[in-house]
């Protein structure tokens, strides 16, 4: 037995080393370029010029022409940077977006400093490390690494590292699309920040092909009261009305509906299950879907729960104007993240009907729009599965529904497609972007990194299917 230990212990220090040993020199560059990205802050109050201009400088050093490196925006503290590697022109160009900017980062919610790059216990700290800096430096490092190398593509990549996409601002790719179409024109994209791979007790189970996403729309719910002296209390009171409201939303849950996309999500995910989990999940592709099993899945998951169904749920409350007087108002902002076929009057209707209090006025204070599934095509899927199989043997490779809303959404609505493809692996029981303490392991960043390098030779190569 021990010897057995010895011969694990041995493999798994061997495999490790081989991991961390390809291509030392720019697993190096990667490193650095990381570094640079994290310790610059990039929340929307700082702005994203600084970092765009310093990836600019990297390629600019790397032998790029400054002709095909733009650093453009609406103002001068929210700029993004663009870029052409010029191709042979076979094909017309691919186009890889990622943004800068992060949301913001407290020092005292974190057990380190969110804005110095960390290595610590096998893990890269920062804020951005998974949202999305790791693939930013990915994309730069490979462009150059695929210029030393003297690599032609056999069509223009184009990439677009840009501000505000946190904010959900008029700036980032939107704007790009709206005032530089001829700078981010392209056959189809590739957004980092869509995809990615799962890891479940630290083994890699599941690639994810981002083809659509939720659609992001909030109401403002309000109850209004005469007020008067707290010293005289009554019991219609504007809060009372207001939070009895919202814990009967606190209990509802939307029904259960799967489309192609997310029922080909639940159906390769149940094989990597526990029996109970894969039990349920098999109960919810049945039609009608098992609702005592999607009440579990719910309790186990709140991914599962966001892929199965529209959620919505309170984020924020205000109420009264003085401590010593009964309130007037009472207001809260509910977050809804409708799946891809609904749509906001279903959303308020089921809102006011769940809610059952004439007294709460439901306002819808924005909304986004609707963008249309993105097709697979084989010459995006192929690659991702090829280079996923020979990397993690026996990983899923499947498309999934985003239950976040991303910058794709604004390509999908001009006609361009978006895939959602990263080779970053983290663990979906212990997802840190936007939380404290963000992080990605060293590891698994090198390895993204890799990934990014093969999958982007093989849209760009002579080889590769002529869709």
């Amino acid at each position: 037995m021990k010897r057995v230990l010895l011969l694990i212990i041995f493999l798994r220090v061997a495999y490790l080393a081989a991991s961390q040993d390809k291509n030392p020199e720019y697993q190096k560059l990667a490193r650095d370029i990381f570094k640079e990205l994290i310790e610059i802050n990039t929340t929307s109050s700082f702005g994203s010029t600084k970092a765009a201009e310093a990836m600019a400088e990297r390629l600019k050093s790397a032998g790029f022409p400054e002709s095909d490196i733009h650093v453009i925006g609406p103002d001068q503290q929210h700029k993004n940077m663009m870029f052409r590697f010029r191709g042979s022109g076979k094909l017309k160009p691919v186009l890889f977006i990622c943004h800068l900017d992060v949301v913001e980062a407290l020092r005292q919610d974190w057990s380190v400093d969110p804005f110095t790059f960390l290595e610590r216990d096998g893990y890269f700290y920062g804020r951005g490390t998974t949202d999305v800096k790791n693939d930013d430096a990915s994309l730069i490092t490979n462009v150059i690494r695929l210029k030393k190398e003297g690599f032609i593509p056999n069509r223009d990549i184009i990439i677009a590292l840009t501000a505000d996409e946190e904010m959900g601002n008029a700036n980032g790719v939107n704007w790009l699309i709206t005032n530089h179409r001829d700078l981010i024109d392209a056959d189809f994209c590739i957004n980092p920040d869509g995809g990615g791979g799962d890891m479940k007790n630290g083994k890699p189970v599941n690639m994810a092909i981002q083809t659509s996403e939720k659609i992001y729309v909030s109401f403002r719910l309000e109850t209004k009261n005469k007020g008067g002296h707290s010293s005289l209390p009554v019991k219609d009171n504007a809060i009372y009305n207001l939070a009895r409201g919202l814990t009967r939303l606190a209990n509802y849950d939307f029904p259960v509906r799967l489309n192609e996309t997310t029922r080909n999500y639940f159906e390769k995910i149940a094989i990597t299950e526990s029996a109970q989990v894969k039990s349920d999940i098999l109960a919810i592709l049945l039609t009608p879907p098992d609702t005592a099993a999607a009440r579990r899945l719910e309790a186990a998951s709140a991914y599962y729960n966001a892929m199965m169904r529209t959620t919505c749920v309170a984020t924020m409350m205000s109420a009264g104007h003085a401590e010593n007087a009964l309130p007037n108002t009472a207001q809260a902002i509910v977050n809804c993240r409708m799946l891809p076929d609904d749509n906001p009057d279903n959303v308020m209707s089921v809102l006011k009907s769940v809610l059952a209090d004439s007294q709460i006025s439901v306002t819808r204070i924005n909304s986004d729009f609707t963008a249309p599934l993105s097709p697979l095509r084989e010459d995006v899927t192929g690659p991702v599965n090829q280079i996923s199989s020979s990397m993690w043997p026996g990983v899923n490779v499947t498309p999934i529904m985003s239950t976040g809303a991303t910058d794709g959404r604004y390509l999908r609505r001009q006609g361009i497609p978006v895939y959602g493809v990263s080779g970053m692996f983290g663990d979906m029981d212990d997802v840190r972007a936007h939380g404290k303490d963000e992080r990605i392991g060293v590891k698994e960043f090198y390895d993204g990194v890799e990934f990014m390098y093969r999958f982007i030779k093989a849209l760009s190569s002579e080889k590769n299917n002529n869709h």
